[in-house]
């Protein structure tokens, strides 16, 4: 192989980006979409391919995707289930969607496929939401949006219609645990003149809630220990049935953070934990579950990117939750 060629090969990199999706499929990271900032405009990246990096061998891949291809978009919510990875919602040049996606990640061929539902009502168009599996269904939470009353069926009216209201979706379609546990992040907003909006106060809380899965039944989670401080943009993946980890986000005082922490779920303990990226703030990153309960953070950003939008990154952050297998 020529010299130049395998040098190029090996500095092939996923570009930086921020609110983009990726999820982990047998040690493989895939990551899709985002958006990046050149100068002062803020470009999503291409939606026809994904990147794949190898978390044992440290190597990107990018892949051309074809079919029914999603439009370029950020602050989608993406899912892994049965090899297939999903998405919904986002955001695009025409703003808030909310249509569905679907791609192979074990075939190879990397075709987008559009699922349209055949019963009941879709949800609103929004983006930065969030989503579980469970028994075959995807679960969808919150997001940023707006709903109109003629968004509401009036044949099946299973929410009330409310800009403040928190709407659970399912969609048929297995995460592995009875409960959601979410740590929430509450901001208020004030309307001015037009389709413009400013935060005139805001609030960043670091408040647990648990959804049981059976029932539908909420239930707040009151720690009994020291907490971390109230954030938003942040991650909390579960890594074992019993533990979250949550990693970054922006602080109440908006500064980006880089704090990790474990919150036991059974003794309502949360414990901060040493690791190797404490210069390594982040804020609308990804952070996806990995071989031997590890952690992989991918891009975000590290600054307050509603000022200043140029701290895009591009680097994999792999967390070790426990001691490796000898094996391993």
């Amino acid at each position: 192989m020529d010299p130049a060629f395998e040098r190029h090969c090996s500095e092939l990199v996923a570009r930086e980006r921020s609110g983009h999706t990726a999820v982990v499929e047998d040690n493989l990271l895939y990551v899709w979409g985002g958006y990046m900032s050149i100068a002062d405009n803020e470009v999503f990246l291409p939606n026809d391919e994904i990147w794949v990096y190898d978390l044992e061998q440290g190597v990107w891949k990018v892949f051309h995707m074809a079919g029914e291809v999603p439009p370029s978009m950020s602050g989608t919510c993406g899912s892994s289930l049965n090899g297939h990875m999903y998405i919904f919602g986002g955001c695009d040049d025409n703003g808030q969607t909310n249509q569905i996606y679907c791609v192979n990640l074990t075939d190879g061929k990397y075709t987008w496929r559009k699922i349209i539902h055949e019963s009941g009502s879709a949800p609103s168009p929004r983006d930065k939401l969030t989503c579980w599996v469970y028994n075959g269904r995807l679960v969808y939470f919150g997001g940023y949006g707006h709903k109109l009353l003629t968004d509401v069926d009036s044949r099946n009216r299973s929410f009330i219609v409310d800009e403040a209201s928190w709407v659970m979706f399912l969609l048929n379609i297995i995460i592995h645990h009875k409960y959601v546990i979410v740590l929430c992040m509450r901001m208020l907003y004030q309307p001015v003149i037009g389709q413009q909006e400013v935060r005139s106060s805001e609030t960043r809380t670091s408040d647990i809630h648990c959804l049981d899965l059976n029932s539908w039944t909420w239930s707040e989670i009151i720690p009994v220990s020291s907490s971390p401080v109230g954030r938003s943009w942040h991650t909390l993946t579960a890594v074992s049935d019993a533990s979250l980890f949550l990693f970054g986000g922006l602080s109440v005082d908006c500064k980006p953070m880089s704090d990790g922490w474990l919150l036991d779920v059974e003794t309502k303990k949360w414990r901060e934990i040493e690791h190797p990226f404490k210069n390594k703030p982040r804020l609308w990153h990804t952070a996806c579950p990995g071989k031997d309960s590890d952690v992989i953070v991918f891009g975000g950003s590290c600054d307050y990117i509603l000022l200043v939008d140029t701290g895009h990154c591009n680097d994999a952050l792999v967390f070790q939750m426990q001691p490796y297998p000898l094996f391993r």
